[in-house]
């Protein structure tokens, strides 16, 4: 049986990216440093999405954690 993840919120997470720096998201939603992981995964299934940014640049990290486009905000928080 598959866990599902906590939405930690239903909007994105707006964040400050520096090209060449390496970034773990939170994907199971129990994280107190949303939308980054502090390893509250830990003894669970999940494991954070490591993602090195292209450049520097504002993104919008999924909230919801329901996303098909981990970690980038694809919308699905609208529906849920």
């Amino acid at each position: 049986m598959s866990e599902k993840a906590v939405i930690a919120q239903k909007a994105p997470y707006a964040a400050d990216v520096v090209e060449g720096e390496t970034y773990r998201w939170c994907a199971c939603g129990h994280s107190a440093k949303q939308p980054f992981c502090d390893g509250s995964h830990r003894g669970s299934e999940f494991k954070p999405v490591v993602f090195t940014a292209e450049k520097t640049a504002k993104v919008y990290l999924c909230g919801c954690k329901q996303t098909a486009s981990q970690p980038m905000c694809d919308g699905t928080h609208k529906s849920l």
